[in-house]
């Protein structure tokens, strides 16, 4: 049996292009619910197929699985994914990726009020919604919602933490 290249070769960081964090809230029954969306522009080297798979490898690597059950960070928490909410910013880390984006102000509300956000972090390249740009809610639920983007992602319950504990 022979290994895949990405199983037997370190991730290199240039291969994940540039990763995107991104805050919102939605309706759900016992109110709004702070969501975070991460994914690749999927522009590293080798294009948005390399950049895919280099997300994959990272979240497998840290015991995130792909399109796997949702994990819960709130009672697993030696998970290697973080979540520090400070200063009206969202900063996710884990091991060879940091990334922040400025939250608004009804998820800094969801947040608080849960004390943990939905982190889906999806190997689906999203190259239109790069820093900077307007995200048309229809454009987010789209994305965020298909079937493809949830298939290849990695789902956890992220405890929110903050500088003032």
């Amino acid at each position: 049996m022979t290994s895949t290249s990405s199983e037997t070769r370190p991730l290199r960081p240039a291969e994940l292009g540039t990763l995107v964090v991104l805050a919102w809230s939605g309706e759900a029954p016992d109110g709004d619910m702070p969501y975070l969306l991460t994914y690749t522009l999927g522009d590293g080297v080798g294009g948005p197929e390399a950049s895919s798979a280099a997300v994959r490898q990272l979240l497998e690597s840290n015991r995130l699985p792909v399109g796997g059950d949702l994990l819960d960070g709130v009672t697993k928490p030696g998970l290697p994914v973080s979540l520090l909410v400070e200063a009206g910013q969202a900063v996710v880390t884990m091991p060879q990726f940091t990334a922040q984006c400025t939250a608004p102000p009804e998820w800094l509300k969801a947040v608080a009020q849960r004390g943990f956000a939905y982190l889906v972090f999806t190997s689906r390249p999203w190259p239109e919604a790069a820093p900077g740009k307007l995200v048309a809610p229809e454009a987010l639920a789209a994305f965020a919602g298909a079937d493809e983007t949830l298939e290849k992602a990695a789902h956890v319950v992220l405890p929110a933490r903050s500088l003032r504990g």
